[in-house]
């Protein structure tokens, strides 16, 4: 039977109740082979590792993981690493990890890190690559690294169970969506193919009204004149830099977007954006519910 195997926080989400398991219900498979100590310097496996009910011994930039990542948070008790391109390797030895886990962007100091540890490189958003997919096979490669292959498979079940209840939650009738974040004042990156926010789109039936190109993260960044014109509902992803919004006030390029003058822009929490799974389901039940309120009201 479909929901025999889902844990009673997933069951609440495919059946439209609140998602909170992503912050609170995280815990660690039973029976799983004793967790070796995992240092990453990338978000996107910090997040996946807690995804997998499994905290990381050391992560890089912790305050800022937290606003930009959001949830799940990392414990009180990991180890900040200091700058993610330039690591405290120093503290880093010192904690004597099993492991140290990163992406390809920080394959330049991979030679110094080996020197620690042993490094794997795990790989996401590669230019030709189906991004969901490569999601999916990240999950898989942690969890295996991680000791305990079977938390990635639920991690990966749970996944599709909730986009499946999410996708059920969502009015019968959306227009595109035309997803930006402020990156200063005057310009957004737009969301579009090749990124976390479309992959999501997708598993929920929804359409992009961004159709112009993005680079290999999924993203374009254009001023806020190459907005004008897309039919579509304004959705915009917190945080944004200090001041930005104070100046939106009055700046005729945004009060002229339709949505702002309407005042029906919706507004999301931080999602990180180059994420893999546990940031899919935040975006998707953010997304889903701020849709459901525009419209039921």
């Amino acid at each position: 039977m479909f929901f025999k195997h889902l844990s009673v926080p997933l069951m609440a989400a495919v059946l439209g109740l609140s998602f909170a398991f992503l912050a609170t219900e995280l815990r660690a498979e039973p029976d799983a082979e004793p967790t070796p100590r995992i240092a990453t310097l990338d978000w996107t496996i910090a997040e996946t590792l807690m995804g997998l009910g499994i905290a990381p011994q050391a992560v890089a930039q912790i305050a800022a993981y937290h606003e930009w990542v959001g949830k799940p948070g990392l414990p009180d008790d990991v180890i900040d690493l200091g700058l993610r391109s330039q690591p405290n390797l120093e503290l880093l030895a010192s904690l004597q990890p099993d492991l140290i886990l990163i992406s390809p962007m920080f394959s330049n100091i991979a030679p110094r890190l080996s020197r620690i540890a042993a490094v794997e490189t795990l790989a996401l958003y590669t230019p030709g690559s189906d991004t969901w997919e490569q999601m999916l096979q990240l999950t898989r490669d942690t969890a295996v690294l991680a000791g305990n292959p079977q938390a990635g498979q639920n991690l990966v079940e749970r996944t599709e169970a909730a986009m499946v209840g999410f996708r059920e939650q969502l009015p019968s009738e959306t227009e595109p969506l035309l997803i930006v974040q402020f990156m200063d004042a005057r310009h957004v990156r737009v969301f579009g193919e090749n990124g976390l926010y479309q992959a999501v789109l997708d598993r929920l039936g929804l359409d992009n009204a961004w159709t112009g190109e993005t680079n290999s993260w999924g993203f374009s960044l254009v001023g806020l004149e190459d907005l004008l014109g897309i039919e579509g509902q304004l959705v915009v992803v917190e945080p944004s830099p200090l001041g930005v919004n104070e100046g939106l006030a009055d700046n005729g390029l945004w009060q002229a977007l339709p949505d702002v003058h309407d005042d029906s822009v919706l507004s999301l929490p931080p999602v990180w954006s180059f994420g893999a799974l546990p940031s899919a389901l935040r975006f998707a039940d953010a997304l889903t519910s701020a849709l459901v309120t525009k419209h039921d009201h």
